[in-house]
């Protein structure tokens, strides 16, 4: 159970309980300068395992030359321990659909983009195009028994053509039903995103798709991933996703850094009375170690400032 400070006295402040959606080995190492080998990258999930993490995003299944951080995809897949976890693959294609169901995964990702600058350099389609293809890939997805979730990437602002109307994405929302997913995703992809915002695209979710489970992706790169996560809690949301270490970003999206940390986002989950199924001393020794294997000091916080209460206190 979730360790509430004494302070907090009421658990209508957040939900009982939500899941974390591991992203690290997909979106946190596709934007890293390092090429993990795939052995270190078996490590890292090894660790995401032991903490408990139960649906994790383990590869995308894109064309090598355009993120060869996951030129491995099938290698990964090949080797990922089956049973406790629902493994996730990104998907942005056909053929990026065949190599996922071939592979074995539980669950597709797959990204339509608010915006047609940015869904061009995504992954060269316009943003109809997007939703067209959502539209054949997940009746196939689903047809071959994997679990769906269409993703609304830039659903918060686009690097290129800028603010990105409520209506445009519950407009996506509405289009992207005519094959009803297992789940929503909106995702700030460039992390521009505002507690405003979060509360503006959860009444056009509700609206647009009522009753489906809606899943969050933040990236910190303005500080405000973790506030946007807590007001998402507080609406429902059923699944936030997080980066071990806080690492990640997008390639195509210019200055977009990584995403919200696991460990901080674990921190402020279970100080406010809500349970994760997460060991946080897992958590703090994978951020560690993955910042070794990156050779840098990873953004997270919690793996240099430390739980707290702390295990043994100063003297006065």
């Amino acid at each position: 159970m979730p360790h509430t400070p004494s302070s907090v006295t009421s658990s209508s402040i957040t939900p009982e309980s939500v899941t974390i959606v591991e992203v690290s080995p997909r979106d946190g190492l596709q934007n890293e300068a390092t090429l993990l080998p795939t052995e270190t990258k078996l490590e890292l999930i090894d660790h995401l395992v032991a903490a408990g993490l139960r649906r994790i995003e383990a590869t995308s299944f894109v064309h090598p030359k355009r993120v060869p951080q996951m030129a491995d995809a099938e290698a990964v897949s090949a080797a990922l321990p089956r049973g406790e976890v629902s493994w996730i693959g990104l998907v942005l294609n056909e053929r990026g659909l065949d190599r996922a169901i071939a592979a074995g995964l539980d669950e597709v990702n797959i990204v339509v983009v608010a915006s047609d600058t940015f869904s061009r350099r995504n992954q060269g389609t316009s943003t109809d195009e997007g939703v067209d293809l959502w539209n054949r890939l997940a009746k196939r997805a689903s047809d071959a028994g994997l679990k769906t979730t269409v993703t609304i990437a830039a659903a918060f602002g686009c690097p290129f053509e800028g603010e990105v109307p409520v209506e445009r994405v519950a407009d996506l929302l509405r289009r992207c039903s005519d094959v009803q997913p297992d789940e929503i995703a909106l995702a700030d992809t460039i992390g521009v995103g505002v507690p405003a915002q979060v509360v503006a695209l959860a009444d056009a979710a509700r609206r647009e798709a009522p009753g489906m489970p809606l899943r969050w992706h933040f990236h910190n790169t303005r500080n405000t991933g973790y506030a946007n996560a807590l007001t998402a809690l507080q609406l429902g949301a059923s699944a936030l996703d997080a980066s071990l270490g806080g690492i990640g970003g997008c390639p195509f999206a210019p200055a977009a850094t990584g995403n919200i940390a696991t460990e901080d986002l674990w921190y402020l989950l279970d100080r406010s009375g809500c349970d994760t199924g997460v060991d946080p001393s897992v958590l703090i020794d994978g951020a560690r170690r993955l910042g070794e294997m990156l050779g840098t000091t990873v953004p997270g916080q919690l793996s240099r400032a430390g739980l707290f209460p702390p295990a043994e206190l100063p003297s006065a």
